[in-house]
């Protein structure tokens, strides 16, 4: 069942874990109460804030958590870690409830960066620390180093706010939204310049989903004439 998803891997993962790292809280709900992936997702989202925190430690010796803490949100956000779920096909093997699966559950953003939180969880219980870190490595190495060469660009609110003053924009301002219980939020965030309103970026802080919605404000700002 899940081969191909091992082989892109590489390693191998025992199914029962890779069951529960894909079963969803509406399937269990409707399932009798099954365990659901969401032990799995806290302790995955632990193991790749860890992996990526140390990695950028180390690339960037002369930065202050200031600098760090907006590049590791533009590396690791709900939308880069939907975007390598697709990549590994995950949507195919969730395990997901009818009322999820009507409304497009197996393409959610919030929902694939969810059960990618949890197989690293999964790939974290049983290989350990050093195997899962290669792994989660080898998906944001394009990120990584790209955020090598960004510079100051990196921290999208700092770019869009320069980008805003050099075209005579507003400065940007953010409309924040929020949903879910007080354990587990996600946020919103909409970028408004001039009187224009820009695409949601979405996170599971605040912070993160402002830079989110700055990155993809910028991006259009950028690409227009």
């Amino acid at each position: 069942m899940y081969e191909s998803l091992t082989g892109s891997l590489g390693i191998a993962v025992k199914e029962e874990l890779l069951e529960l790292a894909f079963t969803h809280r509406s399937f269990a709900y409707e399932n009798g109460g099954l365990p659901t992936n969401e032990r799995l997702e806290f302790l995955g989202d632990s193991v790749l804030g860890l992996v990526i925190t140390e990695e950028l430690y180390a690339r960037f010796p002369e930065m202050d958590e200031s600098r760090l803490s907006p590049i590791r949100s533009g590396v690791v956000n709900t939308r880069a870690l939907a975007e390598i779920a697709r990549e590994l096909k995950i949507g195919t093997h969730l395990r997901i409830g009818k009322g999820e699966e009507a409304t497009g559950g197996r393409e959610k953003n919030s929902i694939l960066a969810d059960s990618l939180e949890a197989l690293v969880g999964a790939i974290y219980l049983q290989y350990g620390f050093t195997q899962s870190a290669e792994i989660i490595l080898k998906w944001f190495l394009p990120a990584i180093t790209e955020a090598s060469t960004a510079g100051a660009s990196l921290d999208a609110k700092t770019a869009l706010q320069e980008i805003a003053a050099a075209k005579n924009l507003t400065a940007p301002e953010y409309e924040i939204g929020e949903s879910g219980p007080d354990h587990d939020k996600s946020f919103t965030a909409i970028a408004l310049l001039s009187g224009e309103r820009f695409p949601m970026g979405s996170g599971k802080s605040k912070r993160e989903a402002e830079q989110v919605a700055a990155k993809l404000a910028y991006d259009l700002i950028n690409s227009r004439p």
